[in-house]
């Protein structure tokens, strides 16, 4: 099975001045280099190479399996910090060669647990809907009687939509992607006219989308769930800010940041990657009923400018401003 492809710089090569390995030598675990050989940069790790090791010439120490004394099976003894010798650092076992396989099982896992509970919410959402008959309620009254309060834990209450962003970088970056390779740096001008321009034409399309559904809608309200104007306190636009802020980083950081670069790596076409994101973006939008089809033109836009141009920033920016806009409508527009 073909080895996915690593970064150089992440791949394992010995320190300067390090003896020659043994061709196709790999690190066993828990090995550290013997004491009286020179210290390795403060950034080296373990990695296992797709080749033989060649390191500078040399030769006479120990290399576990190879020429010379073996090392002691609990690992040779104290390694040489850059300060000088000392303890050995305890060392698990080395990371093991990332296959393709091995790459895609990782992605579905993180979508399924990404997408999941954002979906078994839409689900709940449907099934209010068509009990209440009602618009879609998007500050359930958490503790009646005490706005301020409900502000608060609905607050706290949709902070987990984000826990899934620090996974996902920690993830990408283990393979060689950082944040800066997704884009994810301080945002220039013309990323924030990206980022308007995203908004602005999905608003625009999503209108277009919209007039030819409104007779079926008058005539079956049934089928869309949407949201009407919210009957909260103005000061509740703190809540819809901070709801879009969340639901803009933890969305794109999951399906555009990370699943659209792995697929990337896993040699699907941008064309593929980009209807598998719809599909994925659309089943936790389904509780919008037949208005479902109004998250299209935003999710092909934002996922076609960042397989385009590989800044994150841009998509966040235009899903932030988008649902602002939304909740500021919904909540000062009398």
């Amino acid at each position: 099975m073909d080895d996915v492809a690593v970064p150089e710089q992440m791949r394992w090569r010995p320190a300067p001045g390090w003896p020659e390995a043994p061709p196709g030598w790999q690190p066993p675990p828990g090995w550290q280099p013997p004491a009286d050989w020179p210290a390795a940069p403060p950034d080296w790790q373990f990695w296992v190479p797709a080749g033989p090791v060649a390191g500078a010439p040399g030769g006479g120490s120990a290399w576990p399996g190879g020429p010379g004394p073996a090392a002691p099976a609990g690992g040779p003894g104290p390694a040489a910090p850059a300060g000088g010798p000392g303890p050995a650092a305890p060392a698990g076992p080395p990371l093991p060669d990332l296959t393709r396989q091995g790459l895609a099982l990782e992605t579905w896992l993180v979508m399924l647990a990404a997408l999941t509970p954002w979906v078994a919410s839409a689900v709940v959402t449907i099934d209010l809907h068509l009990q209440r008959l009602g618009r879609l309620d998007q500050f359930p009254d958490i503790a009646p009687g005490h706005p301020v309060t409900t502000l608060v834990l609905s607050i706290v209450d949709y902070l987990p939509t984000a826990a899934v962003v620090p996974l996902v970088l920690l993830l990408l970056y283990r393979t060689g992607t950082t944040p800066s390779a997704l884009g994810l740096t301080r945002a220039r001008w013309r990323d924030l006219w990206a980022g308007i321009g995203l908004a602005a034409a999905s608003f625009g399309l999503e209108y277009l989308i919209a007039i030819p559904l409104a007779p079926l809608v008058r005539a079956h309200s049934i089928l869309v769930n949407t949201a009407a104007h919210l009957h909260v306190p103005p000061y509740y636009l703190v809540l819809g800010i901070t709801q879009a802020a969340l639901t803009a980083v933890a969305e794109e950081t999951a399906v555009n940041g990370y699943l659209v670069t792995r697929l990337e790596q896993l040699s699907w076409s941008p064309r593929s990657a980009l209807i598998l994101s719809l599909a994925l973006r659309l089943s936790y939008h389904v509780y919008y009923g037949l208005f479902v089809v109004v998250v299209i033109p935003f999710g092909y836009l934002v996922t076609r400018s960042f397989q385009k141009h590989h800044k994150l920033t841009r998509p966040i920016l235009a899903h932030f401003l988008y649902d602002t806009a939304a909740f500021m409508i919904a909540i000062l527009v009398r």
